[in-house]
């Protein structure tokens, strides 16, 4: 059943709107937590004086791995390890900071790595997945607005939709990937004594802010796959 006609909402009303309501919401609180509460222990200058650069270093060698490099990107929070490449890539924030906050991202990153060299699966599966979700995210709303246009195909519609769950596949995928990297990181953060005692709690409350941040794309990503369902998925040519 298609809605906005004649099913007490109003003219073209459309109630499945209070889902990307809901989804903004969600991302908006994700990212002013994280926001904040980087900004807060990026002023925390680690008690040790260690850079995210040289924790990385750190980290890696301490787990036996060597041909991962350490390399400065520029811009803010742009950090990621590139498992093509195996690099470990810190941002301004991070690469020659010596903040908690600085120490816990490139530990993070640093749990990637970790992840590639011992061959951690969802790792493996996010990574087999990115073409498939990005083409997915992309062509899903062409089958879409095409079965649409076509006096609402079902068949093109239903493939759309397909396609995008590969999208929310991906995001569901990464939720364990990004949880075992921090929690290795601090981990490794403790047991290396990189941090003294209180300052490893400040870490954990940087991590937990940034994991959130998947949780909310994860949410967000379910939520509009459920607005598809209900607008199209159920509609047949009776309606």
């Amino acid at each position: 059943m298609y809605y906005g006609y004649g099913l007490g909402y109003g003219y073209y009303f459309d109630p499945t709107y209070i889902l990307i309501i809901i989804a903004a919401v969600i991302a908006l609180i994700a990212q002013a937590g994280v926001s904040i509460t980087f900004a807060r222990y990026q002023k925390v200058r680690s008690a040790r004086g260690l850079s995210g650069a040289m924790v990385a270093e750190e980290i890696l060698r301490s787990q036996g791995i060597f041909d991962v490099g350490v390399c400065h990107v520029s811009g803010n929070l742009t950090d990621h390890y590139d498992p093509r490449t195996k690099m470990v890539n810190l941002s301004d924030s991070v690469y020659n900071a010596t903040s908690v906050a600085a120490i816990a991202v490139a530990a993070h990153e640093c749990g990637h790595a970790i992840q590639h060299n011992k061959g951690y699966v969802p790792l493996a599966l996010r990574s087999g997945l990115v073409p498939f979700a990005n083409i997915g995210s992309k062509a899903s709303w062409i089958f879409i607005i095409l079965g649409v246009l076509m006096g609402f195909n079902q068949t093109l519609i239903t493939v759309g939709i397909l396609m995008f769950s590969l999208a929310v596949l991906f995001q569901i995928v990464t939720l364990p990937v990004e949880f075992n990297a921090s929690r290795r990181a601090l981990n490794i953060i403790k047991n290396n004594g990189m941090l003294i005692e209180k300052e490893n709690s400040y870490a954990r409350a940087v991590l937990t802010a940034a994991a959130f941040t998947y949780v909310a794309s994860a949410a967000s990503a379910v939520l509009q796959l459920l607005r598809l369902i209900i607008l199209f998925g159920g509609r047949d040519d009776r309606d």
